[in-house]
């Protein structure tokens, strides 16, 4: 009978260690299967939100991962005899020890994961940080890449970026001012420009709105100055700044109105 009893725990040390691994796998591949189909498969996603989801994702699975194989090792452990407990406890020091260590790298993660959830910037968008403006290229859960205009590129430990200023969260406005001579007629001037407005409207590359003629807008030492603006997506003003300057140029020389400069402003929209 002890002999039986003998064979029938040894086999079950056997036994239930393989299960174990069995339904951790199983388990994993479920919730893996689940998460890759909510941050994955949302129709019509943009290209930097499914960088954003995938990067999520990969944490998420991780996550999940590194937690099935910590339970399915104290499961099989427990089926040994050993005290899980003292393991248990030993690992919350260990934790606490590494965690000392590596606080640094502890505040880079959750700060990415910050960054990354709450749509504080992303790929693509053009932010500021102590001084350094310029283009995010990379958005890791450890660091960030910022590229300026000149081409440097500054690289930011995550958790130091709790103060940015994000210029690509709004759209622009394209601010095209318009110096024409002080021989020509104010109200000519100002009849033109509506007519080259209602020419141009819809035509415009990535504007959000309709132009808007603001007129007379002052005066300068040799010409009188006319405002012109028109709403673009975030960071598309150079090509609608582009188009209307060149189009509003043509189309009050084919009217003999003279165009002695321009100037381009722009500003951060609502």
């Amino acid at each position: 009978m002890k002999l039986f009893d003998s064979i029938t725990i040894e086999i079950e040390q056997i036994i239930f260690p393989i299960v174990y691994i069995f339904i951790g796998f199983i388990v994993y591949k479920l919730l893996k299967k689940l998460v890759n189909n909510i941050m994955l498969k949302t129709p019509k996603m943009k290209k930097q939100h499914l960088q954003r989801a995938n990067t999520i994702r990969i944490v998420i699975i991780n996550v999940i991962k590194y937690s099935i194989v910590v339970v399915v090792l104290l499961a099989i452990l427990a089926n040994f005899g050993v005290n899980v407990k003292s393991i248990v406890a030993g690992l919350g020091i260990t934790t606490a020890i590494l965690g000392l260590a590596f606080q640094d790298l502890a505040k880079d993660l959750i700060a990415g994961i910050a960054i990354i959830t709450e749509n504080q910037f992303e790929v693509g968008d053009i932010i500021e940080y102590d001084g350094f403006m310029g283009e995010v290229i990379f958005l890791g859960l450890k660091t960030t890449r910022i590229k300026d205009y000149r081409g440097a590129v500054k690289i930011i430990a995550n958790h130091k970026l709790d103060t940015v200023i994000n210029y690509s969260l709004n759209n622009y406005l394209a601010i095209v001012d318009i110096g024409v001579a002080y021989d020509e007629n104010p109200d000519k001037v100002a009849k033109a420009l509506e007519e080259i407005k209602e020419e141009l409207n819809g035509k415009v590359p990535n504007a959000t709105g309709d132009i808007q003629v603001w007129g007379l807008d002052d005066f300068e030492d040799s010409n009188m100055k006319y405002r012109v603006v028109v709403e673009t997506k975030s960071q598309e003003h150079y090509g609608a700044q582009r188009f209307l300057r060149s189009e509003i140029k043509k189309r009050l020389d084919k009217r003999n109105i003279k165009v002695t400069c321009q100037q381009i402003e722009v500003t951060h929209g609502k």
